[in-house]
């Protein structure tokens, strides 16, 4: 049985663009548990405010396990104030990973919106050294949410980006990219992360055109466990928690 708590410590914690920061943790065993689509629940201060823990992807798991995150709160705030040496609290990898694509699939689809884009790199890892021609379409508000792919590019990841202002890439959201799917539902598999109204988008755009894929929805938790029903959802077969039924769930069983 994996060990779910552990105290880790920070290598690095660093903006990547002027919005969004990568923080590095020495994480010991738990680099090689982690799977794409996974989270770790962190709590960000030994004191009681912020009380409850925060969410995060993981973002990548080689010799240190990352997150990117972006500063929206207290709770981030405190975060991207840690500095190297510091330790930390840490539940997890938590929940339902991605899947991995068929063996039919010659087309990954990750589509992302802002820091949606979290969970894809360590996907991107793995799908590195498969036959398979993998594309990320990227949307945002504006550059300040755009940092360098170069990373994704290494693992042979074609990205498109797309911007609300137009300082990057194609102006408008990130449905703008959508022409760059094949619409075949038998070589094609999908993989979203990002706000609802994309998520929507994703899923109408899926049934659509009989697509299979996958989304990994965000909410807020408080247990991170599956024990407090704080981030239930409604699916097509009921409520379900993002944090132990999810985050990733089939891309037509929830209800936005």
């Amino acid at each position: 049985m994996h060990k779910i708590q552990r105290t880790v410590t920070v290598v690095s914690n660093s903006k990547v663009c002027p919005q969004y920061y990568r923080l590095s943790l020495d994480a010991g065993s738990a680099v090689n548990e982690a799977r794409p689509g996974q989270f770790i629940h962190i709590r960000v201060t030994d004191g009681v405010e912020p009380f409850f823990r925060r969410p995060f992807s993981v973002f990548r798991a080689a010799k240190t396990m990352d997150i990117l995150y972006d500063v929206v709160g207290k709770g981030t705030e405190i975060l991207s104030s840690r500095k190297r040496g510091d330790r930390l609290d840490v539940l997890g990898p938590l929940g339902t990973p991605f899947c991995e694509p068929a063996p039919a699939v010659r087309q990954v689809v990750m589509i992302a919106g802002g820091i949606g884009v979290a969970p894809f790199l360590i996907f991107s890892d793995f799908l590195k050294k498969k036959r398979v021609e993998k594309i990320l379409l990227y949307g945002a508000r504006a550059q300040a949410q755009v940092f360098d792919f170069k990373a994704f590019r290494k693992n042979g990841v074609e990205v498109f980006a797309s911007t609300e202002d137009g300082s990057v890439g194609v102006k408008g959201r990130v449905t703008r990219l959508f022409g760059k799917i094949r619409q075949d539902p038998q070589t094609t598999m999908l993989y979203a992360c990002g706000p609802k109204p994309m998520l929507a988008a994703v899923q109408d755009f899926a049934k659509g055109h009989r697509l299979p894929g996958q989304v990994s929805c965000e909410e807020v938790m408080a247990c991170g466990l599956g024990a407090c029903l704080g981030c239930s959802i409604p699916t097509v077969s009921g409520y379900k928690t993002v944090c132990h039924d999810g985050p990733v769930f089939d891309v037509h069983e929830p209800c936005f």
